[in-house]
């Protein structure tokens, strides 16, 4: 498939697969990020992904991941070669019992977080800045005023959304035709191959792109899906491993997914493919185009997905995979 996907009326090309790093500064740091980040980047990776938050429900360091990414960036000098995103706006995770549904996207919420962002990454300008969720007590007029403030004042590029459903994006669209806005360039929530029959999630501010958001996106090709949790947490890895051991208390676990489980363990052997590949292949067989987001720990793990792009499954064997048959 092509290498690069532009998104329209910007400059940015993206590789088909992003690099989340909601790991870092947990599970890898320092010379581990760079063999990590390095291994991406030779496959010819260019877009990492970050969040203020991460992953701060650790307690001893806040904004780890923005921290590991700017030391990496520092270290490397590779700025200029990646498509640099990151989130803000997050509920407080730091505190003892967190509330999710405590906004903060307050302007002066999101100018606390811009800031600190922008430090943590060692950066003068963020490519790519996300609401890392939305608030309906607000007017979608505020919201995009200050993005519009933060990208006059040259902190950041261009503007997305995470965990908005399709009517706010649309009012968005709307209010930004209106004042000559480029508005949204990218939309950052849920969407994977286990979806269709997982039990669901536990936090229920988290967005899916599913019906009216999956219409919107088919029809709105100028806000990108982009589109995390898309390795299903590991599921269909743990299946393929260990079978139900491996698996039992996985929100993916029903009987449906294991049912996809085995016909996809039949498809690899049949296109000489991995799981992780088969997996992150779903994306490339969408009606609108997705760049999904990938977290991996290791340098082959990432080598591993970046092989997604390449795997020969069809639009056909996704079909059969999902139904009921």
């Amino acid at each position: 498939m092509d290498k690069r996907i532009q998104i329209p009326d910007t400059d940015l090309s993206l590789y088909p697969l992003g690099f989340g790093t909601s790991d870092a500064g947990l599970k890898w740091d320092g010379a581990e990020a760079d063999r990590l980040l390095d291994a991406y980047l030779s496959c010819g990776g260019n877009v990492i992904d970050t969040a203020h938050v991460y992953s701060d429900w650790v307690p001893g360091e806040r904004a780890r991941s923005e921290r590991v990414i700017g030391d990496w960036l520092q270290r490397s000098g590779k700025r200029g070669e990646v498509i640099l995103m990151t989130k803000g706006g997050h509920p407080d995770m730091t505190v003892e019992h967190p509330d999710l549904h405590r906004s903060r996207m307050s302007h002066d919420d999101m100018v606390k977080d811009l800031e600190e962002s922008l430090r943590q990454l060692r950066t003068d300008c963020i490519d790519l800045y996300f609401y890392h969720r939305d608030n309906r007590n607000q007017s979608v007029a505020e919201e995009i005023e200050t993005m519009e403030e933060f990208v006059k004042a040259g902190k950041i590029r261009y503007y997305g959304c995470s965990n908005w459903d399709a009517e706010r994006m649309k009012e968005a669209d709307r209010y930004c035709a209106e004042h000559g806005y480029r508005g949204f360039v990218a939309d950052q929530s849920l969407l994977n191959l286990g979806m269709k029959f997982f039990r669901g999630m536990s936090d229920d501010t988290l967005g899916c792109i599913r019906e009216e958001a999956f219409a919107y996106h088919e029809e709105r090709r100028e806000n990108l899906a982009m589109p995390y949790m898309g390795n299903c947490g590991g599921y269909f890895q743990s299946y393929a491993a260990r079978g139900e051991d491996g698996v039992r208390g996985n929100s993916y676990d029903t009987p449906e997914n294991r049912r996809v489980a085995e016909k996809m363990m039949e498809l690899c052997r049949q296109y000489g493919c991995s799981v992780t590949q088969a997996v992150l292949a779903f994306f490339y067989h969408q009606p609108f185009v997705c760049v999904p987001l990938y977290s991996a720990s290791k340098p082959e793990r990432i080598i591993e997905a970046c092989g997604a792009l390449e795997a020969p499954l069809t639009d056909a064997d996704y079909e059969w995979l999902l139904s009921e048959e």
